[in-house]
């Protein structure tokens, strides 16, 4: 937990509002954790997790785009391809949530000074 003041949040709510993940996305996130370095189709967590397709689609897109999964794409023989993805190592998760954490800081610093600045 983390304490804030007069709020005590957890860990996770830390994780899903500092990446602004909806649930699905926290849900796929977790999922890729458990796997770790496993690289996963976009079809085998829709079936895993009991999710529509399209979300997990979408999910993945967004963590994929956030700098939190990586992403392959597999030529088939016939042509077309697929992509599988996997996730990034928890220390660079780590940097980019503190790296959006520290800039909270930086605006909540902002914020403050002009509040002081404007009661002087």
């Amino acid at each position: 937990m983390v304490d804030f003041a007069c709020k005590e949040f957890e860990i996770e709510a830390v994780i899903k509002c500092g990446l602004n993940l909806t649930k699905a996305e926290l849900q796929i996130l977790k999922y890729f954790l458990q796997y770790g370095q496993d690289w996963l189709t976009t079809e085998s967590i829709a079936e895993e997790l009991e999710l529509n397709l399209s979300t997990v689609q979408r999910s993945v897109k967004k963590l994929y785009e956030r700098k939190i999964l990586i992403r392959s794409q597999n030529n088939m023989d016939g042509g077309g391809y697929f992509f599988v993805y996997k996730i990034r190592s928890k220390k660079d998760i780590h940097e980019l949530i503190m790296e959006i954490v520290n800039s909270w800081v930086k605006r909540v610093d902002s914020e403050l000074q002009s509040w002081a600045d404007e009661n002087q």
